[in-house]
């Protein structure tokens, strides 16, 4: 058997990072999934929104086809057929109709498929409410692995509860040739960098927009998109409409600390780090985030982290000294760069599809089939 991969991904997006954290994602896992040897090509709707803020058209680890409709997806059908695996991801468009075509198509081939929520409990809490946007009951029994942003508990009750196959954690991650300690002092006390969404908001105002009102001395911003206009920011928060990929690191560098905040379902599931947690720790930025379930098995609070309950901790923690800010984003450093790289992350991506093809007669064909070739 071939230790290369052919790999197809069918995901939300790849080439733009705009309003999503989809593509620093799949960019960092894919990339790292190449540089082990393995193929890649990952299939984009080609949507105007994502066309409009394009900052990644060409990638030189993989191959990006993008498609307008479920009818140009369907005319990629050989680029299935071809691969040992093929993985749809949450929020693609059409889901449901083109994860059960792009399963049929595998299947047909002798291939294996996987689903990869970035979404986890927004999506099982979607499919409580019978909401079925881009996975169903059905679907999740069909998929031949599971691949979950979020880990713990989770996974087995998606085995066990929604008859999944397979579920496996796989969690974000970073790229430390990327996100990397910058040169030049911070310029703000407190960041935080994401889009808007109405169930962050409230954790959002206790834990940054709080404190910046009691601390007008200090200097705060918070960056991304999709913020509605009626929301009464301070003096002393700056606001960025958007921060690409490539100006994450300067970013964070520029923070004394980073705030992380968690959506509601994420939260209440656990589990559920987000990319930030990793990619402002790569950076040697310390980090201020609210509580969840499972946030000490990625990082240690009180010595890799702060967690904050509200504007008071927050407040203290912006007026440690700077030896015991740069001890804990020192500790933090070591512990993201060892466990929670694109490496590690690739890694445990290719045992998980390996896993899988190796129990299923269908892959087991196909792989004879295509050494034979």
């Amino acid at each position: 058997m071939s230790r290369t991969l052919d790999l197809v991904v069918l995901g939300l997006s790849l080439s733009s990072s705009w309003g999503n954290g989809h593509a620093t994602t799949y960019r960092a896992l894919l990339r790292a999934f190449a540089a082990r040897g393995h193929r890649v090509t990952f299939l984009e709707r080609d949507v105007p929104w994502y066309a409009a803020h394009r900052d990644l058209a060409k990638p030189d680890y993989c191959d990006l086809v993008l498609y307008r409709d479920l009818g140009e997806l369907c005319d990629l059908r050989p680029r299935i057929e071809a691969a040992d695996a093929v993985v749809v991801g949450s929020y693609v468009p059409d889901g449901v109709a083109a994860g059960t075509w792009a399963i049929g198509a595998a299947r047909a081939a002798g291939g294996v498929a996987a689903f990869y929520d970035i979404d986890t409990p927004v999506t099982l809490a979607k499919l409580a409410r019978g909401e079925h946007e881009y996975l169903t009951p059905d679907l999740i029994r069909a998929y031949d692995l599971y691949l979950s942003f979020t880990g713990g508990p989770v996974l087995e009750r998606l085995e066990r509860e929604h008859g999944a196959a397979r579920a496996r954690a796989l969690y974000c991650s970073v790229d430390p040739d990327v996100y990397a300690p910058q040169a030049g002092a911070p310029a703000y006390d407190l960041s935080y960098l994401g889009t808007y969404s109405p169930d962050r908001q409230p954790m959002l105002e206790r834990l940054l927009i709080e404190p910046a009102r009691r601390a007008p001395h200090r200097r705060f911003v918070v960056a991304g998109p999709q913020y509605p206009d009626g929301i009464a920011w301070p003096d002393n928060v700056e606001r960025r409409e958007h921060v690409g990929p490539a100006d994450h690191p300067a970013f964070y560098g520029l923070s004394r600390w980073t705030l992380n905040v968690t959506r509601a379902d994420m939260r209440a599931a656990g589990y559920s780090p987000s990319v930030r947690l990793f990619e402002a720790a790569a950076c040697g930025t310390p980090i201020l985030s609210d509580e969840w379930p499972g946030l000490d098995t990625i990082l240690a609070p009180g010595r890799e982290i702060v967690v904050a309950d509200g504007p008071e901790a927050v407040l203290h923690a912006l007026d440690r000294t700077e030896p015991q800010r740069a001890a804990q984003a020192q500790a933090a450093r070591i512990r993201i760069l060892a466990s929670h790289t694109a490496a590690c992350r690739a890694a445990e991506l290719e045992a998980a599809l390996w896993e899988t093809i190796a129990a299923s007669p269908r892959s087991n064909t196909h792989m004879v089939y295509r050494n034979k070739a």
